[in-house]
């Protein structure tokens, strides 16, 4: 179905009334002598339903509407927001945006993106294929989630206990439009499925989970195969130990190796870089990762949980390498944070889109099973916690689990561990990248080994 689609079931508003509602809001803010405005109107429907046990625990129905006004007044920028589409209280709100900017102080940097920046209509229109509706009821979400817990239970006797399985349908759609001629909006979808198992008795109980999520339900894995892999990834980690205090290469499980690209993308987003409180101030054109590294980014992936074909200012995205050879290319800028910077926008107010980090050395071979022969002796974290990254030093402490290896085998699971480097460093010793690709969100990426990393155990 196409992305563009949002006169459907399920929607309390047609894309043309969000067309209208934005019209009026920007007429409205002209007539009070704004000398810019832009307006976003959205609506989001979902189902969300959990079981614990075998038995349903909650069913929850949510619906949510909101319009969101930005009014400029030369470089003083007001903001107002509203649930209410009534025109008195769309009137209200573009009046409270207004008060606000006539009493904001002047930023020489406000104001809406350039015009030439902004994304066509024939762009705007570009079809992504991001709206999958998905007509499950309660009770047939409820029925999914019972057999996957049903399906991690039925793995070992030793799972007896479970944090429960849930499933989640969720769609939206908006539309958004500013003074400078920019008028766009899609519906899209965005569906879960997942469970937590429990295995072992008191003190030795481990737990773990798995999900499935994707625009397209059909495209989820089955919740059979959702349950068994939760149920044998915590039986994995029955008798864990701790390890000793040293310093030993790490490999990342891909799923915990998502983080590391989000801290890069942290780390280069414009609000870190012109605050100063980034380890990568200055760092375009330099070298940041090793040679074999490169980091590429394509907003118009079809399905794409990232996939965008602009961003939350109407700026155009585009396909672009951020990090090529290890050297950084470019950043991750909004309007504001370009012009805060001396620079252009990127096309990234809202975040990065469709991820992808990979090294020039992998083989299509490279699975998991070789990433660790390729760590030999140390650490495979499958589990990470805490929030111990420092963004301006770049230093990185975090809790972790997983699993001792030697000679290229997993030993035996360990927890209650505590795992630090300093980030710099980290990225300069990725010494692997595995062909084991796992997509979190908008970013893609195989399992990394890192050269040597600080680990504190026993």
């Amino acid at each position: 179905m196409s992305s563009s689609s949002s006169n459907v079931i399920g929607f309390a508003y047609r894309q043309d009334q969000f067309q209208q509602i934005v019209e009026d809001v920007l007429a409205r803010a002209k007539a009070l002598g704004a000398s810019d405005a832009g307006a976003e109107v959205s609506e989001g429907v979902g189902l969300s339903v959990s079981v614990r046990m075998g038995e349903l625990e909650n069913v929850e129905r949510n619906r949510d509407k909101s319009l969101g006004v930005s009014v400029y007044l030369g470089q003083r920028r007001g903001n107002a927001s509203t649930s209410d589409f009534s025109p008195a209280a769309l009137q209200q709100t573009v009046q409270a945006a207004y008060d606000i900017a006539r009493f904001t102080a002047e930023d020489p940097v406000a104001g809406l993106p350039d015009g030439d920046d902004l994304a066509t209509p024939a762009e705007v229109a570009r079809d992504l294929q991001l709206f999958h509706p998905w007509a499950v009821d309660a009770a047939e979400a409820a029925a999914l989630a019972q057999r996957c817990e049903a399906a991690a239970f039925a793995v070992s006797r030793r799972i007896a206990n479970s944090e429960g399985a849930g499933v989640s349908a969720q769609q939206s759609h908006f539309w958004a439009g500013n003074s400078r001629g920019f008028r766009g909006g899609y519906a899209s979808s965005r569906h879960y499925l997942s469970v937590s198992p429990i295995a072992g008795k008191g003190r030795a109980m481990q737990r773990d989970a798995w999900y499935t999520s994707m625009r397209d339900a059909t495209e989820m894995a089955s919740p059979e195969a959702v349950g068994r892999y939760a149920a044998e990834r915590a039986l994995s980690r029955l008798q864990s130990r701790r390890v000793p205090t040293g310093q030993v290469p790490v490999l990342f499980e891909n799923t915990a190796a998502a983080g590391l690209l989000g801290a890069y993308v942290q780390a280069t987003s414009g609000g870190s870089l012109y605050r100063k409180a980034s380890f990568l101030v200055d760092s375009l054109g330099r070298q940041v990762l090793p040679e074999h590294v490169d980091v590429t980014e394509d907003p118009h992936v079809l399905k794409g949980k990232g996939s965008a074909p602009f961003d939350d200012e109407g700026v155009r995205t585009r396909a672009r390498t951020v990090v090529q050879g290890g050297v950084v290319q470019g950043y991750f800028l909004s309007s504001y944070s370009a012009r805060k910077l001396g620079m252009k926008t990127t096309g990234h107010a809202g975040g990065s889109q469709n991820l992808f980090m990979t090294s020039r050395r992998t083989r299509p071979g490279d699975d998991l099973p070789a990433m660790l022969k390729k760590l030999g002796r140390g650490l495979f974290v499958t589990e990470l916690m805490g929030q111990g990254v420092n963004y301006v030093t770049g230093d990185y402490s975090r809790g972790a689990a997983g699993f001792w290896v030697e000679d290229g085998e997993i030993a035996y699971p360990v927890h209650e561990i505590t795992i630090a480097g300093n980030l710099p460093e980290m990225f300069k010793g990725i010494t692997a990248i595995g062909a084991d690709v796992y997509n979190s969100g908008s970013k893609s990426i195989g399992s990394v080994l890192i050269e040597r990393m600080q680990i504190a155990g026993a």
